[in-house]
């Protein structure tokens, strides 16, 4: 099977390029725009488990994700980072992310609706923060944050693989984790390039931004502050 290769650009598919993803059997190589390497997921010989790799070090293990028919763990081998589950909810039209473990608190849920997934954060009654949008076509995935008519916060566009496939859990869960943003791309790049969905009468430099679910403490959430 040739590789597939998967484009995300910042806003709208007219919007810049801000990473690549190329999509073997063997794993999901993460690119920047200049085409080198910045992560690396590997599959397991069996169907399973997905490594994350040190990019220098290939036998170096960051993260390990683990499947099962109740959902994903994530553990973590570096210092300083919590294991998460991905647990499988309401027969499994739901994902309910936990941190710290099967016991730890309900950080966020994804729950699967027949025109896309929503994410949620603060728990199971948490704020919409993203959806994902499977589009027409069966090409592109849009994410747009803050529910389905926020604004466009990134498209991937799909060669070799029908966006369809990642509709399945966990092809999903997958998903999620290799196109997790980092600190090179923030939210405020994200919703404030070539944005095709905004109205000009905003201006997003007068909204407070948001704090997204992986930038809320644990003693946030039970404190509801």
């Amino acid at each position: 099977m040739a590789d597939a290769v998967i484009t995300e650009f910042a806003g709208t598919r007219k919007g810049p390029i801000t990473r690549f993803y190329q999509y073997s059997r063997d794993g999901v190589r993460v690119l920047d725009t200049g085409k080198n390497v910045q992560r690396l997921y590997l599959f397991g010989p069996s169907a399973d488990m997905m490594t994350e790799r040190d990019i220098t070090n290939k036998e170096k293990i960051l993260r390990r994700f683990i499947f099962d028919q109740n959902g994903m763990l994530e553990e973590t081998f570096s210092f300083g980072q919590r294991p998460r589950t991905f647990r499988y909810e309401n027969g499994g039209m739901q994902i309910a992310v936990r941190e710290g473990g099967q016991y730890g608190a309900v950080g966020k849920t994804f729950t699967f609706d027949h025109n896309g997934i929503v994410e949620t954060a603060w728990g199971r009654d948490g704020e919409i923060e993203r959806v994902y949008i499977f589009d027409a076509g069966n090409d592109s995935i849009t994410e747009r944050a803050s529910g389905w008519y926020g604004p466009v916060s990134r498209t991937w566009i799909f060669e070799g693989i029908d966006a369809s496939v990642f509709k399945e859990r966990e092809a999903f869960l997958q998903f999620i984790v290799f196109t997790e943003r980092n600190d090179e791309v923030s939210d405020s790049a994200l919703l404030n390039s070539a944005e095709g969905d905004t109205s000009v009468d905003e201006n997003p430099s007068e909204k407070p931004r948001q704090k997204k679910s992986s930038e809320i403490s644990y003693a946030e959430r039970h404190s509801g502050r």
